[in-house]
């Protein structure tokens, strides 16, 4: 008490100082809670050749694998909360690799190490995020052809403008949009020649407004749902060219539907506020006759 009444001033800045640091744990501890799984249902047209059951699909994006929010253990959590809730099918919506935020950071393979444990009948199938394309900047990322590799040593199936039919669905997998140019057109039309319900799996939303207007689904992430939205104003920024447009959620236009997900890690700062990270399973059924 004594030392208030001498030095109201410093006690007045270290009072601010432990509020900051409980405020930032707060944060931290935010970002580090196991995700919330979100559902969704969504109607597609099957193709005739298709059984009519319905597929069940689990969206993991934005795993950013860097402490102090995210680790290996927290990653080996997460993989078995979603193998509970036993998915026809995992798919991955990239940036693996996460920032130096002042905790542990991981090279390229040991980012994606954890996701090897991940089980479904239809199988794993990833795309890449803008942290994972290499460049003069961005060292730790791999080629595309060692990201390949690296992924199919886990047995996933990494889609760079690819092409894949599990059951009922044809999976178009593109590039990242934000370092790369998904060939939209040939993707597109390869899916409709494969046949299928038509999934899009891309790192984020800037691709829905150029996808034509026929019946999908779009996953994304990239978002973080804001990462920090603020009471009352919501999401306040999210790195895309349409700003806050696609920020989280569920969004349709005409006969195309998005997604997008909160993902499981940060970027910059290992802090979460009203954007809680999130696991969405989605319960794709066949469109009536």
């Amino acid at each position: 008490m004594k030392l208030v009444q001498r030095h109201p001033r410093l006690a007045g800045l270290v009072c601010t100082l432990i509020l900051i640091l409980a405020g930032a744990g707060w944060l931290i501890r935010n970002a580090s809670a196991m995700p919330q799984v979100r559902l969704a249902e969504i109607a597609l047209p099957f193709p005739a050749d298709a059984a009519r059951d319905p597929v069940t699909v689990a969206l993991l994006t934005d795993t950013h694998m860097s402490g102090p929010d995210n680790s290996p253990a927290r990653m080996a959590r997460i993989v078995a909360q979603i193998n509970a809730l036993r998915p026809d099918l995992i798919l991955l919506g990239g940036d693996y690799i996460g920032d130096d935020k002042g905790g542990a950071t991981y090279d390229a393979r040991a980012s994606i190490a954890p996701l090897a444990g991940l089980r479904a009948p239809l199988g794993v199938v990833a795309v890449l995020g803008n942290h994972d394309s290499r460049s003069a900047l961005n060292r730790v990322a791999l080629s595309s052809r060692d990201w390949a590799v690296a992924f199919s040593r886990i047995g996933i199936t990494l889609l760079q403008d690819g092409v894949v039919r599990r059951g009922p669905l044809v999976i178009g997998g593109l590039k990242d949009i934000y370092t790369r140019k998904p060939d939209l057109p040939d993707t597109m039309t390869a899916m409709a020649r494969m046949g299928g319900a038509r999934l899009i799996l891309s790192h984020g939303p800037d691709v829905f407004p150029a996808l034509p207007n026929t019946p999908s689904l779009t996953l994304v992430g990239h978002t973080h749902c804001g990462q920090v939205a603020l009471p009352f104003a919501g999401i306040v920024y999210v790195p895309s060219k349409y700003g806050t447009r696609y920020g989280c959620g569920l969004y349709r236009d005409g006969a195309k539907t998005m997604i997008v997900a909160a993902g499981i890690g940060t970027s910059g700062l290992p802090f979460r506020l009203l954007a809680p990270p999130d696991i969405w399973l989605i319960t794709i059924k066949p469109t009536p006759n």
